[in-house]
């Protein structure tokens, strides 16, 4: 006979790719899920998984049962958390990742309270740069900055974000204040590599305007954007939430051009096909009240 927990322990090996890494997200022995996995295919008298020392994949019979797998543990998580709602209680596991530097600096600080006030979620926070996969690597959403291209995504805007293009004062000193866009062509750019091009864009009357700045440096994290940026190394377009207390406190200076970065969100996005649960609802409209529209970091910036 299948077993419920044997139907979701197989579900999140084979999401995340390993019996170890689905034994941290399940929060169980490698033993345990390994003696689960035997059990399922026992009983169904099939072999699911190709077991070998470097990885796991699928069989043919995994990767059909695997189809109906994930939408029988998907039911029992919403109803599990569906009758906790109706007692009005937020519970049980949630796993989303977001940036770092973001993460850092108000992510965090923000999810702290509420945390607090619905102590029976169990959140796991990923902080990462890179842009991970939130279906397949079994978040139930992700926040990001910037755009959101997947398509598979459902997007909710928790916030706006304004970029501010900066540089040292020991930089403009050295090499000048640009006044214009073609004068951005003549310095040195420290550049976000997650974004896959080292450019900056901005809103012309037109549509976009690219700028390609000579390389000084680049880095796919937000705080040695910032870091470099004082140091002197070049001119960063950096956010608002991460460049406004510099700032303000002249350690950096904003630049104008005379034309604006395109604008960007701080969003949350869920994978296309599932219910997003109460408490997933419930955070991203703390978020939304936390952070404010104007946002909070952008006031006085």
């Amino acid at each position: 006979m299948l077993k419920i927990d044997g139907i979701v322990t197989f579900v999140t090996v084979a999401e995340a790719g390993s019996i170890s890494e689905a034994a941290r997200r399940l929060r169980l022995s490698k033993s345990v899920v390994s003696e689960r996995l035997s059990e399922m295919e026992k009983a169904l008298g099939a072999t699911l998984l190709h077991r070998t020392t470097r990885k796991l994949t699928l069989t043919e019979d995994g990767a059909a049962f695997l189809q109906r797998a994930t939408r029988i543990a998907q039911e029992v998580r919403e109803a599990a958390a569906d009758l906790a709602e109706r007692r009005g209680t937020l519970i049980g596991p949630l796993r989303i990742a977001a940036p770092v530097t973001f993460g850092r600096l108000h992510l965090g600080p923000a999810l702290y309270p509420f945390l607090a006030e619905h102590p029976e979620i169990e959140l796991t926070l990923d902080l990462d740069d890179r842009r991970v996969d939130a279906a397949s690597d079994g978040y139930d959403a992700i926040i990001r900055h910037g755009l959101i291209a997947d398509s598979r995504l459902v997007a909710w805007k928790l916030a706006r974000s304004r970029r501010l293009l900066v540089a040292s004062p020991d930089y403009l000193s050295r090499h000048g204040k640009p006044a214009s866009l073609s004068d951005l062509e003549d310095h040195r750019g420290i550049f976000y590599t997650n974004r896959g091009v080292a450019d900056w864009r901005f809103e012309g009357p037109d549509g976009a305007v690219v700028i390609r700045a000579k390389l000084a440096l680049g880095v796919n994290n937000g705080d040695i954007l910032h870091d470099a940026a004082i140091a002197g190394l070049g001119i960063a377009l950096l956010p608002a939430f991460i460049a406004g207390p510099s700032v303000r406190e002249g350690r950096l200076v904003e630049i104008d051009v005379g034309y604006r970065p395109e604008p960007e969100f701080i969003f949350m996005a869920h994978p296309e096909g599932r219910n997003p649960s109460a408490k997933l609802r419930a955070m991203a409209d703390h978020l939304k009240k936390v952070f404010g529209d104007p946002p909070y970091w952008e006031r006085g910036t």
